[in-house]
């Protein structure tokens, strides 16, 4: 179940929760807002309970209570024995947690990329109320063909906003990295703290075969993704499209 929590207060009452507000939740939201604003930086650890309860003003237990409720967002994370950390953001492999490809019996996990193509856009009516973005907005828009061992298995269609992702607009994209997502918090300064992916079904165009190296209309999975920064902001739109024989989805019910 995801938590949303409130927004920080601001203006002469930041230092007090609003009317009706808990103070465990007033100060949940401001210790979000240090975060999002790069005070502690994903990886890092806090300081010690004790301080932040100090500095804020509040008992241990509230503190504690704030941290609980960052922790069950997914902003936090305890280590036994070493203190609390902000979480660090996604890796950028995950999506091959829908797909498994062998090669000589051998299950591959870590694909190369390539980037296709990469075009500044105004931006769709649909992918700017997606990104938040106003009308009349402009987008980078890449295609990337993710390989193993020299043989296509994904194609994707990512769409970022600018000027977010301004430096990735013109730099050299045989330098960048197989997996985006580290490369995004280290060239861009932008986190991806979650995402949503959406499963359906369908066959590849002609083009799309073709880059694969499958055969026109064959059966693809695909998965539609929205990718969240640590303010909750959306930053990212992707479409992956895989050979459909070659997915597997698994689930635990309990």
């Amino acid at each position: 179940m995801e938590i949303t929590l409130p927004t920080a207060p601001t203006g002469a009452n930041a230092d007090q929760p609003a009317p009706g507000q808990s103070r465990y939740g007033w100060l949940a939201a401001s210790l979000r807002a240090r975060i999002t604003q790069g005070e502690w930086v994903p990886g890092t650890a806090l300081p010690a309970e004790a301080l932040l309860a100090k500095e804020h003003g509040v008992a241990l237990g509230t503190l504690r209570q704030a941290l609980a409720l960052l922790v069950a967002d997914g902003l936090l994370e305890r280590q036994h024995g070493r203190g609390t950390f902000v979480r660090a953001g996604l890796g950028g492999a995950s999506m091959l947690r829908f797909f498994r490809f062998r090669h000589g019996g051998e299950l591959q996990a870590a694909p190369r990329s390539r980037i296709l193509t990469r075009q500044v856009l105004l931006a769709s009516a649909e992918a700017a109320e997606a990104l938040g973005l106003p009308a009349g907005a402009s987008v980078l828009r890449l295609q990337r063909l993710r390989s193993l061992d020299g043989q296509p298995v994904l194609l994707e269609d990512i769409t970022l906003p600018l000027p977010l992702f301004d430096p990735l607009s013109a730099s050299d994209t045989a330098a960048w990295d197989d997996l985006l997502y580290p490369m995004y918090q280290r060239v861009c300064g932008v986190t991806i703290h979650r995402a949503e992916d959406c499963l359906s079904f369908g066959l590849l165009s002609a083009d799309q075969a073709a880059l694969l190296k499958l055969d026109a209309g064959h059966p693809c999975a695909q998965v539609q993704r929205r990718a969240f920064d640590m303010g909750g902001r959306c930053v990212e739109l992707r479409s992956t499209l895989g050979d459909a024989f070659a997915f597997q989805y698994t689930a635990q019910v309990r």
